[in-house]
């Protein structure tokens, strides 16, 4: 990519905080929206530099950070420890905290509770969960607590064993009817947004326009009203595997894997550091250290000599 084709970031000084009521305007105007994943500060950082509109510490974490073979083993005090990073990273986007498995369904009361730690404790501003109308009283109580929720219907990675893994959804007539009603569902219960996982583009584009709400897509086809990808899918580091719908905007994994063995020879052969990359004394101090040195080995002696 040239330097022609990057566009130059927004003056962050003149940039405001991106709100609920940004994204809905947007969505009324047409205006896409952009939303990728983060889990520690320099990346944050980096995108509300870029000018990112929405941040997602997404439970992603779990596979592309942790090194789990899905999300399910994600804990809450993983979310939070990310969150915490990333919130201090951002000034302008809007962040979302992805609530974990098993973090919203034991009981309503425990998923305020936990939705609300995404504020007090992780500097989030909302909170994303998984499931459709099966979801829908406990997000109404969770917004009742004065916590905006995200939605996520299609592909649903929490729920990979009950379907059956990480396979496309909505693509029966059955299924995509189920999946309009569950974003009806979620809307009614206070979604301020909705993702839309893995789903036929021609279903998450109906379902955007029936919606009074932003979707956004992710592997939903350009038809949502913005799109988010898994960052390490986006730069080249998830070395595991690539969906078929994420497009890889670099390839840094193989650079990694170039430098590093590049250190390691370097310094196998003591090429590095170099004296660029080396502490010098000055000369003076340098020669009165000599000195004092010298002068202290020559009374060691001479103690050693009497004895």
């Amino acid at each position: 990519m040239s330097a022609q084709q990057i566009s130059a970031p927004p003056d962050m000084a003149a940039r405001k905080k991106i709100t609920l009521t940004d994204l809905r305007r947007k969505k009324e105007q047409g205006q896409p929206i952009t939303m990728l994943t983060a889990y520690d500060y320099p990346t944050a950082k980096a995108m509300d530099e870029a000018g990112l509109d929405v941040i997602l510490v997404g439970d992603s974490l779990g596979m592309v950070v942790l090194g789990y073979p899905n999300t399910l083993q994600v804990t809450m005090e993983d979310m939070l420890h990310h969150c915490r990073a990333v919130a201090r990273g951002a000034q302008a986007a809007l962040l979302v905290g992805d609530m974990p498995f098993m973090s919203y369904q034991v009981s309503i009361q425990e998923a305020v509770r936990n939705a609300g730690r995404f504020l007090q404790e992780g500097g989030m501003e909302a909170v994303k969960l998984e499931g459709g109308r099966e979801r829908a009283e406990t997000i109404r109580a969770i917004v009742t607590a004065g916590i905006p929720v995200m939605g996520h219907l299609g592909l649903t990675p929490q729920s990979i064993h009950q379907l059956g893994g990480f396979r496309p959804q909505g693509r029966r007539a059955e299924e995509a009817r189920r999946l309009l009603e569950d974003a009806f569902a979620l809307q009614d219960a206070g979604c301020f947004s909705l993702v839309l996982e893995s789903v036929p583009s021609q279903l998450a584009t109906i379902i955007t326009q029936q919606l009074e709400i932003p979707t956004i897509g992710i592997g939903a086809g350009v038809g949502c009203d913005g799109q988010v990808l898994v960052t390490h899918d986006l730069l080249g580091l998830f070395d595991r595997f690539t969906p078929r719908f994420v497009k890889q905007y670099a390839q840094l994994y193989p650079l990694m894997q170039a430098a590093f063995a590049q250190y390691i020879a370097e310094v196998q052969a003591r090429a590095f550091p170099s004296r660029e990359h080396s502490l010098e004394m000055s000369e003076e101090e340098w020669h009165s250290f000599l000195q004092h040195i010298q002068s202290l080995s020559a009374h060691r002696w001479a103690e050693t000599a009497v004895e």
